[in-house]
């Protein structure tokens, strides 16, 4: 027995310390300091609170002094480093198709008035549908999710979209960039199931699948229930004038007299939201304009079809009062079981959510104060790197849980329990990073003298009349269902 827990651990301990070879190669500039700064997030005995308090982790064998300069003034290889991650095993969904979340989440800075290229980031307020735009800096994170219920999900890619930039064709951008890396690193080939991403209502999931239209790719995403879609045109019947019709009947999420009798309809029962009801209308199109977010098209607008999807539930786990859930897929011809696989594959977006609660809570992402953006990406990048490690270490970590927690199985570990064990494993695996060298710090700036080079301020990026007339936002607060694209 004590033979095959060897070789069992054999392969995991490579593939972590193959990744740790491959992380500390990306890192062209301050690599060791940068490195044993990742490692002193992973072995920290609770969450990390402060960033100069990192330094004395032992594991980190350097001060505070060699950890700033490591943030501020270090360099990481971006794309080899998105390059990584697409090489390794993804989890994939019970037919084998990688399923892809794509959601934003914010590192809010409303008080760094010297640091550039802030955005004002949507939060939620403490009151109901209240909305607070916070100045920061907005993350666009790409992650594989796991196929049942689970905390764990597989960070891909990460970007921060520039002042200006449409949300749309940024991500549009960044998933064609990690698709084609996928399909380079033979994590699909010709002939299986296209690769499912799911985001949220944020996104406009008609144009993201229209930009897509050319890749294996799938888009499911949550609808608003105010929209209104059409039909297809209806034939054109002989000896009739005029230009035939691009759009038929409407098919308005909040008039139940507009649907008619839906394509598929299923009944599950399940353990989290009772019994479930899905029914499903093939072929449904936003009517798009010129005057929104479609207004750089050139020609006639194209006609982006798709199946939506509604879900009614009993309950939900929180007690509250379940809504009407719209969901809209750009294929087509959905039978039964597809309409089954698709709404059960959406709640597992909400796992990203946990990804990004560990990365804020326990592995200290919005922790630092950090000055200028490319500092802030460095250390996105460190933390994305400190939860792939936690991941690759999870077949390997035992369960240290407190003296009031509930023991659980290996296979059930979260990323922060296996976090627990990660000191322990790390002496098994390959570092890289050399000793530190002895060195004085400097004299500084002479005490009573000024600073004759005052840090310059950025006001925060907010968005013209232009942007908002792209963005195809309503003008006028009244609700009303939403007829254009």
């Amino acid at each position: 027995m004590t033979l095959l827990h060897h070789d069992a651990r054999r392969q995991p301990l490579a593939e972590l310390s193959r990744f740790r070879g491959e992380f500390y190669a990306c890192l062209t500039a301050g690599s060791d300091a940068q490195f044993e700064l990742a490692d002193a997030v992973q072995c920290g005995d609770g969450p990390v609170r402060s960033l100069p308090e990192l330094s004395l982790v032992g594991e980190h064998r350097r001060g505070h002094g060699g950890l700033y300069a490591a943030l501020a003034q270090g360099r990481i290889d971006a794309d080899r480093m998105r390059r990584t991650p697409a090489s390794a095993p993804l989890p994939r969904a019970a037919d084998g198709r990688p399923v892809l979340a794509v959601d934003v989440t914010c590192r809010l800075r409303p008080a760094a008035h010297t640091s550039p290229q802030r955005i004002l980031c949507h939060t939620y307020g403490r009151g109901k549908d209240q909305h607070i735009p916070v100045p920061g800096w907005p993350y666009s994170i790409v992650c594989a999710l796991e196929p049942g219920r689970s905390s764990w999900t597989a960070p891909l890619d990460a970007r921060r979209p520039a002042p200006g930039d449409d949300t749309a064709t940024v991500t549009a951008r960044q998933l064609r960039e990690l698709v084609e890396r996928l399909i380079t690193a033979g994590q699909w080939w010709t002939g299986d199931p296209e690769v499912l991403v799911i985001a949220d209502a944020g996104y406009d999931a008609p144009r993201l699948a229209h930009i897509l239209r050319d890749l294996p790719v799938k888009v499911l995403a949550r609808m608003r229930s105010d929209r209104v879609l059409c039909r297809p045109a209806p034939p054109r019947r002989p000896h009739t004038m005029g230009r035939p019709p691009r759009h038929g009947g409407e098919f308005v999420f909040g008039q139940p007299d507009t649907w008619g009798t839906p394509d598929t309809e299923t009944v599950t029962e399940t353990r989290l939201y009772g019994t479930v009801r899905a029914r499903s209308w093939d072929r449904l199109h936003p009517k798009l304009t010129h005057c929104s977010s479609w207004a750089a098209a050139d020609g006639t607008l194209p006609i982006v079809e798709g199946t939506v999807i509604r879900l009614d539930i009993d309950h939900l786990p929180s007690g509250a009062t379940p809504k009407p859930v719209w969901l809209w897929w750009s294929g087509t011809d959905a039978d039964a079981a597809d309409t089954d696989r698709l709404w059960q594959a959406y709640p597992r977006r909400l796992d990203i959510e946990h990804t990004f609660r560990l990365f804020k809570q326990t592995l200290g992402w919005t922790c630092p104060m950090i000055r200028t953006p490319e500092a802030a990406d460095r250390w996105t990048w460190l933390i994305l790197a400190a939860y792939t490690q936690l991941r690759r270490a999870w077949p390997l970590a035992a369960d240290r849980c407190r003296p009031w927690e509930k023991p659980i199985a290996s296979d059930r570990l979260t990323p922060a329990r296996v976090r627990r064990d990660f000191r322990h494993i790390r002496p098994k695996v390959v570092c890289p990073a050399e000793a530190p060298k002895p060195t004085r710090p400097g004299p500084g700036r002479p005490p009573s003298r000024k600073n004759p080079r005052p840090t310059p301020r950025h006001d925060v990026h907010t968005p013209s009349r232009a942007d908002t007339a792209a963005s195809g936002k309503p003008k006028s607060t009244t609700p009303r269902p939403r007829r254009t694209g």
